[in-house]
């Protein structure tokens, strides 16, 4: 990407361009290892090596991170009541302003995925794309052979929607039950409706994957950190 060295700098956080300005005329800013006092020049981020006060600085234009969600936490930018999972993020990654890549319960845990890249949140959330989602689910009456059936069918909800098919695994029977759901699309509380249409309930969930993207189980609860090349790439 090609910017003026002022509003890069500014950009991720390193003063206002009235004092990246100065800061130039101080000699502090050096672009391939050439002191550059004028802070309008042009740069080229992907080839340009920058040096602030002698720190090799990069541009970054978009921050994707996973956390792993603990309970009690909304998926939310500001809640007036709950503490929201920006909270739980660096000031050096709140600086970025990213939001979470649709919602989790706040009793649910698990992959949340956190960026300030729109367009891909758009992608990822579209119903006409059916993003893959994956759950860890535990109900509190046993799961049967006629349950998969129904979910592969497809669970008509309280108010009368039908959800579209649903891969339903059980992992261990009884009480509760524990399995996997994998759905396509994201209705509010989806899986605990889609339960409840079955005459059951969700005791807790935990979603394990989003699309190509796989929680991180080294990161504990209220943890994240961000993505790997090859992470972001498959996304």
């Amino acid at each position: 990407m090609k910017l003026r060295i002022d509003k890069m700098l500014s950009n991720i956080g390193l003063g206002s361009r009235k004092q990246i300005k100065q800061d130039a005329k101080k000699g502090f800013i050096k672009i391939n290892d050439e002191i550059i006092k004028d802070s309008s020049k042009i740069i080229d981020t992907e080839v340009d090596e920058i040096k602030y006060k002698n720190e090799t600085v990069k541009y970054v234009q978009y921050i994707y991170l996973m956390m792993n969600k603990p309970q009690g936490v909304v998926s939310a930018t500001e809640d007036n009541y709950d503490k929201t999972v920006i909270d739980l993020l660096e000031d050096n990654d709140k600086f970025y302003e990213p939001f979470p890549v649709g919602r989790l319960d706040k009793d649910t845990e698990g992959l949340l995925l956190i960026t300030n890249n729109g367009k891909l949140a758009h992608d990822l959330l579209s119903p006409r794309k059916h993003v893959n989602k994956k759950y860890y689910v535990e109900v509190a009456e046993e799961v049967i052979e006629e349950d998969v059936k129904a979910f592969a069918k497809g669970v008509t909800l309280e108010d009368g929607y039908n959800t579209l098919p649903a891969k339903l695994e059980i992992i261990e029977s009884g009480y509760p039950s524990k399995c996997y759901v994998t759905i396509k699309e994201g209705k509010y509380h989806q899986i605990k409706r889609m339960f409840k249409g079955i005459d059951n309930e969700v005791v807790y969930l935990k979603r394990i994957s989003m699309g190509p993207l796989n929680l991180d189980e080294t990161l504990k609860l209220g943890q994240y950190r961000h993505l790997t090349k090859e992470e972001i790439h498959k996304l």
